[in-house]
Parts: structure tokens; sequence; C-alpha cells
């Protein structure tokens, strides 16, 4: 899910695509890897989403997110220039210092240009300026960014085979053919690098996520926004969970998770299978003015398990730059509970979108 379909809409206002003949998400697709790694030019929007929580030798905190956004806005087969826009090219970088109380984040757009930004299989990147992701045939990525007030660089090596979400390898986001995407995660990627923030610099390990979706359409006019977990366990399983919202408040029933084995096996959850419930604990956006939940119980029987959701940091909201731009929670959490009688613990991300306004069409 999460706020790729914030930065489509963004993109589509700016950038209106002229009809074009994209293909739709359907069942049948073979995924295929490290090809399905990089870019599908005949998909309109395409994302690549990576989030991790990590920590310094001295148990330091942090979160981060890199994405990377693509968005076709046309497929004339005439435009060759290399200032002629086929697609436009947006990122976002965001760094929670849990411990230390502050989150950074920035953004930037940009069309391909001269090298400025686009995703070259021959080299295995994705790139946004100075902002990179790089795999190699084993799904290794490499991760570096930089703004203002931190940079980092990762290595991030995956300790399981990709995972395909949904049912005949489509993730359905509402009723009807194609309103789906295609969709994977590297769910528990070990990870080690450095950060640096204010001109410190910190060494650092622990656990990353990469999603990576395609499609052409996805949400129904009547969903409002998504609530969307990714939750990796000390017992070395994973979830995938999220729920639509629509606008009368009630769960749209295409709302949907995943859960991985230790082997690396994948179980599709279907919305009948979960629950996610807000448990009270808000934070209320002095910019926006959307009110957050920021304390969540996750349930999920037929696995025996119950879990408790918080975050370290209230404040992990990226804030649109424009009114065309939604605004959306994407922030670091903890999770406790128990599978069965054994109590268990996790990390994982939490992004809460449609709360400063719906998404959907009026």
């Amino acid at each position: 899910m999460k706020s790729r379909t914030l930065c489509a809409a963004l993109l589509l206002a700016i950038f209106p695509a002229l009809d074009a003949p994209y293909r739709v998400a359907l069942p049948g697709y073979r995924y295929e890897f490290p090809r399905d790694f990089f870019a599908h030019p005949e998909f309109q929007t395409e994302w690549w989403y990576t989030t991790g929580n990590v920590k310094s030798a001295d148990g330091r905190a942090f979160g981060f997110e890199l994405t990377f956004f693509r968005q076709a806005v046309s497929r004339d087969e005439l435009k060759h220039g290399t200032w002629d826009v086929r697609d436009i090219y947006l990122a976002h970088l965001a760094l929670s210092d849990l411990d230390g109380g502050r989150f950074y984040h920035s953004e930037r757009v940009n069309r391909s240009g001269p090298g400025i930004a686009g995703v070259d299989p021959s080299n295995g990147k994705v790139w946004n300026g100075n902002w990179f992701a790089a795999w190699k045939n084993d799904g290794t990525q490499h991760l570096t960014a930089q703004s203002d007030d931190f940079q980092f660089d990762f290595t991030l090596k995956p300790e399981k085979a990709p995972v395909i979400h949904g049912e005949n390898g489509v993730s359905q986001k509402a009723e009807g053919a194609g309103r789906a995407s295609y969709y994977f995660s590297q769910t528990r990627l070990a990870t080690t690098g450095t950060i640096v923030l204010q001109g410190k610099q910190f060494a650092v390990s622990g656990l990353s996520w990469m999603d990576h979706e395609f499609f052409t359409h996805q949400l129904g006019a009547d969903q409002a926004g998504w609530d969307w977990f990714s939750i990796q366990l000390e017992d070395k399983t994973e979830l995938m969970l999220f729920i639509l919202r629509h606008k009368d408040g009630s769960v749209d029933p295409f709302s949907a998770g995943t859960y991985v084995d230790v082997a690396g096996k994948s179980v599709h959850l279907r919305a009948t299978d979960f629950s996610l419930q807000s448990q009270g604990s808000t934070w209320k956006s002095p910019a926006t003015g959307a009110t957050y939940p920021i304390q969540w119980s996750v349930s999920v029987p037929k696995l025996g398990l119950a879990l408790g959701a918080k975050t370290k940091l209230a404040q992990q909201e990226i804030i649109g730059n424009t009114k065309v731009t939604p605004s959306y929670w994407e922030g670091a959490m903890e999770f406790s509970g128990t599978r069965g009688k054994t109590t268990i613990n996790g990390v994982g991300y939490l992004e809460m979108t449609g709360y400063d306004h719906a998404l959907g069409k009026e």
C-alpha cells in the first residue's frame, strides 16, 4: 500500500497523464528476480519503499525511510530528447531519532533528464539525485542518501527470498478487474552501516523492509485512506497488514495481509483473519490538524498472535508541501505481546494516510 498513491496523486495533479495503453494488474503475472527489482514502464505508477529500525552500539535507536516513486506521464514514442518528460521521479527521505526525540524529512521531484533520476537495471540502480538504492543479483541492497541535517549509508542483506502479496499474484485493493497492484516485499533485511546526524557519526545495525509495487489503477472512490503495518518479530517471522478505510469509517473487505514463516513461506491473510484496533493514544499535528492514533492492538487469531504496538516518537508525520500533496504519518514502531502462551517482541513500521483529508475522489 503505502504513501506511494499519495505521490501518484501529486504527480498526476502537476503533470496530467496522456491517454495511453498502460497495463493493469491482473492475475497471472510471473515474477522474476532480479528483473522485477527494477522498472515496469508499461504500468503508470511504481514505487520502491524501504524502511528500517537500527541501533548504535550504545543502544541509540533510529528509524529510517528512503522511497522512490516513478509516475508515467507519457508513452509518446516520438519523445526521445534528454529533457522530454515520459516519467516523473519523486523521492522521500526521513530519519526518526527515536531516543533524541526528533524527526527529520526531505523530498525531491525530478524528471529523468541527463541522468538526474531514473532506474537502470544494467547497474542495478534506482536513484534521484544523490539518493540511490542499488541491488545485486542476490537481492542485497545498498542505500545512501543525505539531507541538510543527516545522511546514511547502509548495506541490506536479505535473510529470505522476496515475498509475493495477495492472491494469484495480485494484491486487490478494490472491486473490479485491475483495481490492484503487483506487490512484493523483502521482509527481513539484515542492515549495517552508518548514520551521520548533525555532524556526529553512528555505526548502526538492525532490520529493514523493502516494498515494491507497480500498477495503473488501485483505490476506489469511496476509500478514504489506510493503515499499514510491517512487523518483524524476534522469532524471525514477519507480518504485513493493512486496512482500507471507507469515508464512513468502515473497513473495506479488500483489506488484507501476509504472514511469512521462519523458512520464508508466505500465507495470505484476508480481512476476516486479523484485526487492527487503535487504542486511544493519539497525536495531533500542529501543522495539518490531523489526529493520528499512535497506539494499536494487532490480533491474528489463526496464528495465535496478539500484539500491542506503540512508538517512542509521536511526531513522525511527513507534511505535504502543496495543497495537492497529502500529508501522512510514517513511523518506527515497537511490538510486544504473545504467540500462544509465549511472550514475543518485534519492530516495524506504521503508515497512516487520509487523516488530514480523504484520498478518494469526491
